[in-house]
């Protein structure tokens, strides 16, 4: 028996490696309560809805290598708008190709038949004017004029300039009143 040794149990302690699970299911948490922000930020930024999914995962995969750069006193939605802009940019990209521009399907589960077909006109509508808008003015335009984020937040996670951030805002809201009226002349002959 003088041959086995006894080696003493290490106690558990709450270091790096309780620090990174705790890390890692924060940034899970924080991105399933933002998963529907998510899908409808990536609609709004002319994703196609079969796309969307496999693009919010990939900003949970961007979020989740960057978890430690991201500053909790800071609001969580302009950081993911700009992870997700900067992954529906890429996307854009790689499938212009690919695509063309299609005419967007809007479905709504609404019960009454009546408000289902005004509602889904309406999302048509705007989400039909603001594919009219470039991407990169549609994103401040998102951000700002639907999510209410504060022009210093765009400009910071768009990396522009304050003035060009207003700028694109302003040429934005024009573009986007253009294409609404172009688009309820088509639909009004």
């Amino acid at each position: 028996m003088s041959h086995l040794r006894l080696v003493p149990q290490r106690p558990l302690r709450a270091g790096p490696a309780s620090i990174e699970v705790n890390s890692a299911d924060a940034c899970l948490d924080a991105f399933r309560r933002e998963f529907d922000y998510l899908i409808r930020s990536f609609r709004r930024l002319g994703v196609h809805r079969a796309d969307v999914e496999d693009l919010a995962h990939e900003v949970f995969l961007v979020l989740n290598g960057r978890w430690n750069e991201y500053d909790p006193s800071r609001p969580l939605r302009p950081y993911l708008f700009g992870i997700a802009f900067r992954i529906a940019s890429s996307h854009h990209r790689r499938t212009k190709r690919e695509l063309p521009h299609a005419v967007m399907d809007c479905e709504d589960q609404a019960p009454r038949p009546d408000q289902v077909l005004q509602a889904k006109q309406a999302r048509a509508l705007v989400l039909g004017a603001l594919e009219r808008v470039p991407l990169p003015r549609r994103a401040v335009l998102i951000m700002h004029d639907i999510d209410e984020v504060p022009m210093r937040v765009i400009g910071s996670v768009l990396s522009i300039r304050l003035f060009t951030a207003y700028s694109r805002l302003r040429k934005a809201r024009k573009e986007f009143a253009t294409a609404v009226r172009s688009l309820r002349k088509v639909s009004d002959s």
